[in-house]
């Protein structure tokens, strides 16, 4: 947490990463994509619920970040080959990955491209799998908040709209950390 903080980088909370550790652990995850690897907090988490056999595709367009994720994870002791880390934007890097070979999808970056990430898990999970959101309440919790209308929380609204509309999604929302929506593929 003190090297996210140095960087400018907000962690994942304890509470929120206790939880994304769980739902790893229940989906007996062995492949996760996490979008937004940010300084390994979340990574870290998701490894510690995922199979002793797992492996963590993180994305993130920083190599500094990445850089200290990496560090990070050896000081955990995971083993180099546990976490396969991508530089580039996320858009740019999904539609290399496989269709429907992952357990669990986290993303936790640009609020605008979630939409995007979205469709892009559907196609990466296999069914059963599971889709989570960081930040859902957005900043403050302004999601909840009628008046707010920047493009942030009204992007947030409609992914939750989209999602809870869809058959093809199972979802419900966690109010630990800002929020995790989690979805599971149909």
């Amino acid at each position: 947490m003190a090297a996210a903080r140095e960087v400018g980088v907000v962690a994942l909370p304890p509470g929120a990463g206790s939880a994304l550790r769980l739902l790893a652990a229940i989906a007996q995850a062995r492949t996760v994509v996490e979008i937004g690897t940010g300084t390994g907090v979340s990574g870290l988490w998701l490894l510690g619920g995922m199979r002793a056999d797992g492996v963590l595709t993180t994305i993130d367009a920083e190599p500094e970040h990445q850089r200290l994720a990496r560090r990070a994870f050896a000081m955990a002791g995971y083993a180099p080959g546990r976490a396969r880390i991508i530089t580039g934007r996320a858009l740019d890097v999904l539609p290399r990955l496989a269709d429907g070979c992952y357990d669990l999808v986290f993303v936790d970056s640009v609020v605008g491209e979630y939409a995007a990430c979205v469709v892009a898990a559907r196609r990466l999970l296999r069914t059963g799998g599971l889709l989570v959101l960081n930040r859902v309440f957005g900043v403050n919790g302004r999601v909840a908040d009628p008046a707010a209308r920047d493009p942030d929380t009204v992007a947030l609204r409609e992914i939750a709209r989209q999602v809870r509309d869809s058959e093809e999604w199972l979802p419900a929302i966690l109010p630990t950390g800002e929020g995790l929506l989690c979805v599971v593929k149909r």
